[in-house]
C-alpha cells in the first residue's frame, strides 16, 4: 500500500521548523479561527492564497473551484460564503482569478472536455455577455481579457447572493474585491471592482 511517506516526512519537517521559530504558533492557531478574508479562487495549485498574499495559516478562509466561479445553485460555495459572512464575520471577500487559467482556456475551445463542460457553461455565459469586448482581439489578449471579465462577473454574482445582500442590509462591514494573479511574475492586480454596500452595488449595476 502506498502511504506517501515522503509527504509525512515533509510535514514533520515543516511543523518542527515552525515550532523552533515560534513554540506558541500551533497552540495559538488552534484556539480561534477569526480570519478577515474569504478567498474565492481557482483550484489551480499554482495559486495558493496564503502564500501569494504572504499571510500565515488562519488568516484566510478559502474556497476554490475550476475557474473561480460563483454559481447561485452551488451549495458548496454558498455554504462557505454563508459561514464566512455570518459566523466568521469576514470583512473582505476576494474573488481571485489568474492569467493562463486552464478552465478559462477550455471554455474558449470548441472541443469536448467531458463533465467539466457543464461547469464551464458559466464561463461561456461570460463570453456571450461580453462578445463586443472580446471580438476581433488577438488570441492571447482575448484569453487574458476573459480571465479578467470572468472575475468581474463573479464579483457581481457574490454581490447578488442573499447572503451578502442581507449582510449589507444589517449594516455589516463587508467589501467584495476582484483580483487577478499572474503566474509569470507572481504579482496580484486589483481589477478595481471593490463594492462595499448595496448602494454602491446598485450604482454599479446602472452603469452596466
Amino acid at each position: 500500500m502506498k502511504t506517501l511517506k515522503h509527504l509525512f516526512e515533509r510535514n514533520l519537517e515543516w511543523a518542527n521548523k515552525i515550532k523552533e521559530r515560534d513554540p506558541d504558533f500551533f497552540p495559538q492557531l488552534s484556539k480561534e479561527h477569526s480570519p478577515d478574508y474569504l478567498w474565492i479562487g481557482c483550484s489551480d495549485s499554482r495559486v495558493p492564497a496564503n502564500q501569494i498574499t504572504n499571510l500565515p495559516p488562519g488568516d484566510v478562509f478559502v474556497h476554490r473551484n475550476i475557474a473561480n466561479v460563483v454559481v447561485h445553485t452551488d451549495l458548496n460555495c454558498l455554504s462557505v460564503l454563508q459561514y464566512a459572512v455570518d459566523v466568521l464575520k469576514v470583512k473582505h471577500i476576494i474573488v481571485c482569478g489568474h492569467y493562463g487559467c486552464g478552465g478559462i482556456k477550455a471554455s474558449m475551445e470548441d472541443a469536448e472536455h467531458g463533465l467539466i463542460d457543464n461547469w464551464l457553461r458559466h464561463v461561456k455565459d461570460v463570453i456571450r455577455l461580453n462578445a463586443d469586448k472580446l471580438k476581433d482581439l488577438e488570441p492571447d489578449k482575448k484569453f487574458n481579457l476573459l480571465c479578467e471579465l470572468n472575475v468581474i462577473e463573479q464579483v457581481t454574482n457574490v454581490c447578488n447572493t442573499t447572503i451578502v445582500q442581507n449582510a449589507w442590509k444589517k449594516g455589516a462591514e463587508l467589501s467584495i474585491h476582484g483580483w487577478i494573479y499572474s503566474l509569470r511574475n507572481g504579482i496580484l492586480k486589483d481589477l478595481t471592482t471593490c463594492i462595499d454596500s448595496r448602494e454602491e452595488f446598485d450604482r454599479r449595476k446602472k452603469k452596466m
